[in-house]
């Protein structure tokens, strides 16, 4: 999965910052192209924010809304902050004592712990998937709803017999925020596919390198075969194309759908600024996680000679059974769409 975890103060696509200050196309303003929002919202659905807060996060409240936000503001934002920036603060501790006098590897100019094993290992895991939780609580996700429907199959869509022997490569995930990952090192603690810049982030960089992360050139053409998901991350009503590295091993994989149900405020990075994201995520009391765990995908023969035939089955049955639309844009038009909303 291609991570956002640099930019909390840039946009939804984690690579370019909003400008907040320019401003927001009305329904009847254009950009240079001539579109107007009801066009741009149409050709860039998967990029719309849908929630109460309207576009980009800016929209009108009502004084009911605005109240409630001014006391979240005083009250759960400093508790929820503190105890976040804590939680980090406590496991980045924990993995740099577990990465003391321990030479990382350097391969392809990547760095990383993932070669830690022993206690070393069991308690940069543990720790790790202990901490996600607890920052997911903090973050309000007090439970998180999972329907393994894996427990209801045990063929393939090709009518075989699975190997239960051969464990999946992979992890496949429809990409809806931030909050995947922290959703993910709880439930499994993978490595992940990030941007090159992630590794020289404060706290985080290490913590990355201890979960043995692959960092890519997000812009480089190069990265498409390192990728494991979508690109960015949408509404988390759309699936836009997967990379196809995590389907060149040619194993099985696990596809898991997210969802992030609301009523007030949506945890869809979407079109929003990443600091505002943040704010209004501490504002909310309660949020929502509802994972779908679907069977073990075994390739065909004919998949596993076809990355790309593997990766667009798999989007096709996530799609069937998590209600979602298929869409063809990416990062690129992202940033167009939100160029747009800037009046750029």
């Amino acid at each position: 999965m291609a991570t956002e975890m640099n930019s909390l103060s840039g946009g939804g696509d984690g690579g370019e910052a909003a400008k907040d200050e320019r401003p927001l196309l009305n329904s009847s303003s254009s950009n240079g192209s001539g579109e107007t929002l009801e066009q741009l919202e149409k050709k860039y659905a998967a990029y719309v924010r849908k929630d109460a807060y309207g576009t980009m996060g800016r929209g009108k409240l009502a004084i009911s809304e605005k109240v409630l936000l001014g006391i979240a503001i005083v009250t759960l934002v400093p508790i929820r902050f503190v105890a976040g920036v804590l939680i980090l603060l406590v496991y980045y501790l924990i993995c740099r004592f577990c990465t003391l006098f321990s030479v990382p590897n350097r391969d392809d100019g990547q760095e990383d712990y993932a070669h830690m094993v022993g206690w070393r290992r069991e308690v940069v895991v543990r720790c790790g998937r202990f901490s996600s939780r607890a920052m997911l609580f903090v973050f309000g996700f007090y439970w998180i709803r999972v329907d393994d429907r894996s427990l209801s199959t045990t063929e393939d869509e090709h009518g075989e017999q699975s190997d239960e022997t051969e464990r999946p490569g992979a992890i496949i995930s429809n990409h809806v925020s931030y909050l995947d990952i922290l959703y993910h090192m709880s439930s499994s603690f993978p490595s992940f596919v990030a941007k090159r810049s992630v590794a020289r982030l404060p706290l985080v960089g290490l913590i990355s390198k201890c979960l043995g992360c692959i960092y890519v050139q997000r812009e480089s053409k190069a990265s498409d075969f390192k990728g494991v998901s979508e690109g960015t991350t949408t509404n988390g009503d759309y699936l836009l194309p997967f990379k196809t590295g995590a389907f060149l091993a040619k194993a099985p994989v696990l596809p898991l759908i997210l969802r992030y149900p609301y009523k007030r405020f949506s945890p869809a990075w979407d079109s929003i600024s990443g600091m505002r994201h943040v704010l209004l995520l501490l504002c909310q009391f309660m949020n929502h996680i509802e994972v779908v765990r679907l069977p073990v995908y075994y390739p065909s023969e004919q998949e596993k000679e076809d990355a790309k035939l593997y990766a667009n089955n798999v989007r096709k049955l996530m799609a069937t059974e998590g209600g979602l639309v298929l869409s063809d844009i990416g990062l690129a038009e992202k940033r167009v769409y939100h160029a747009a909303l800037n009046g750029l």
